[in-house]
């Protein structure tokens, strides 16, 4: 799914000009660490980068929030932790993800999931990803799940899903 299926949306670097305080997703975390001080810090700090769609450059219609993590081949499904070093492992979080409540139900979710897994698929060209990790607030687990994420072994609200994978959607 892109955004020539859902006209009018793009995405977008947070910035300045988007109206945070008008966003509601519903889930008060998520609400405050957008609206709040928390997303405009972690940007400010290189700690993740934010993105967020919308229609005309100020209303966010949803924000998704993209960092590194380190993951450990041990706590994954044994059929893979086997073939991984016994290290950290380099991977792409999406650490936040949020869709206004007004939006909710139009397959605005796959959207901003679609264009997350591109950016993080786009950064593994240059610097070594072997996938892409989500925490999965209350919820969200089936979403994930419908678009083969796994959960680690250890973890069960932690998904990944494999560059392998991603590979295959935009290689």
């Amino acid at each position: 799914m892109s955004t020539k299926d859902q006209p009018g949306y793009y995405f977008e670097p947070l910035g300045e000009q988007h109206d945070r305080a008008a966003f509601s997703c519903g889930v008060e975390a998520l609400d405050n660490y957008f609206r709040g001080d928390p997303i405009r810090q972690d940007v400010s700090r290189k700690t993740a980068n934010a993105f967020v769609l919308t229609n005309d450059g100020k209303c966010v219609a949803g924000f998704y929030t993209l960092s590194p993590i380190s993951i450990l081949s041990v706590d994954l499904p044994a059929s893979l932790a086997k073939k991984l070093p016994q290290r950290p492992i380099g991977a792409t979080l999406i650490g936040r993800m949020g869709m206004d409540m007004s939006l909710q139900g139009n397959r605005l979710g796959e959207l901003m999931l679609t264009d997350a897994l591109y950016k993080a698929w786009q950064a593994s060209q240059l610097v070594s990803s072997w996938a892409v990790v989500v925490d999965a607030k209350e919820g969200a687990r089936e979403f994930y799940i419908k678009y083969e994420f796994t959960p680690f072994a250890t973890q069960p609200n932690r998904l990944f899903l494999p560059m392998k994978k991603i590979d295959l959607m935009f290689g």
